[in-house]
């Protein structure tokens, strides 16, 4: 059972030389690895590591073909100011072929985490020598993976997985007491700026969690152009997070005055403390008709654009 370090009860300073502590004494005298995606989560947990072990930790980026417009060298640059140094690493192939055909959300989920773990970052922690893995996991993954919500990608101890056992190395998750809103903290307190720590947050399978059925190359572009449009539109709202759904239903609409059988973005919007829970936030209804004309007129395809108006509970924040 994890105990869980509330935001309220967190000192920063004290957590951080713990945790400095704890990874210095698990590695040793050793090498490290961790996978910076760029979000809030792995963000912090990278500047922990390099905190604790400076050369000792190898910092990977791994080009899933599932990442936001720029991702990867905007994380490779800001992280190079930070003083840390950061290796891009292409296994657009491997993960588009895991996801060919699959349709299931935790079927999804399993062919990034088995790709991630044991075919791609497996490869690149042996060809290193590193026996420890560093990870960004939060209580909040924790808690859905066992209430069976959804599987974390990054959840395994809760499951009876052994992580050395199945990949060959020790899973470190010293973020692992905290929601969101204390892993922001922790990030201020490290030094990471704003728009690293104060980022909405982004889900581990990336991408693949705003599509409704199968994750291809093509459908992963329509809700990467969707999503640019949404995040630089809603930024200033000051809500926890919002994103673009591609949905798999096709539907009618009209282009031209033609008939045009064309696809569906869903708008969600949340605002939240720490994603236990969330309400849909109250955007302005011209906002939202904003919105969703400039993604009818930008992405290719799409003829229909919603918005969720249900809250976590019985609705997730994430749709797959």
């Amino acid at each position: 059972m994890v105990k869980e370090i509330t935001a309220s009860q967190l000192d920063t300073d004290q957590f951080i030389a713990e945790k400095v502590r704890e990874i210095k004494d698990a590695v040793g005298g050793g090498t490290a690895i961790n996978a910076l995606s760029g979000g809030v989560d792995s963000s912090v947990v990278t500047m922990l590591g390099h905190k604790a072990l400076d050369k000792q930790l190898k910092t990977i980026f791994i080009e899933n073909g599932l990442m936001r417009a720029g991702e990867p060298q905007r994380v490779v640059d800001l992280f190079r100011k930070l003083g840390v140094t950061v290796e891009i690493v292409d296994a657009r192939k491997e993960f588009f072929s895991a996801l060919a055909g699959i349709t299931d959300p935790e079927e999804k989920r399993e062919a990034i985490t088995q790709t991630f773990y044991k075919n791609v970052f497996g490869k690149i922690v042996k060809q290193s020598g590193a026996k420890h893995l560093l990870q960004g996991t939060i209580l909040t993954d924790v808690d859905e993976t066992i209430a069976g919500i959804k599987r974390q990608h990054n959840v395994f101890e809760q499951l009876g997985i052994d992580p050395q056992e199945t990949f060959g190395y020790k899973i470190i998750e010293p973020l692992i007491q905290l929601r969101k809103d204390g892993v922001r903290k922790v990030g201020k307190a490290l030094g990471l700026p704003a728009e690293l720590f104060d980022r909405i947050p982004f889900p581990g399978p990336a991408l693949s969690a705003r599509v409704i059925g199968q994750a291809t190359p093509e459908r992963i572009e329509l809700v990467r152009k969707a999503t640019a449009i949404v995040e630089k539109s809603l930024k200033d709202t000051k809500a926890f997070q919002y994103m673009a759904i591609l949905h798999d239903d096709r539907v009618t609409g009209m282009r031209d005055g033609k008939r045009d059988f064309g696809q569906q973005i869903e708008l969600r919007c949340w605002d939240s403390v720490d994603a236990r829970t969330a309400t849909p936030t109250e955007l302005p209804f011209n906002t939202l008709t904003k919105v969703a004309d400039e993604i009818i007129t930008n992405v290719p395809g799409i003829v229909s654009v919603t918005y969720n108006i249900a809250a976590k509970p019985p609705s997730t924040i994430e749709a797959v």
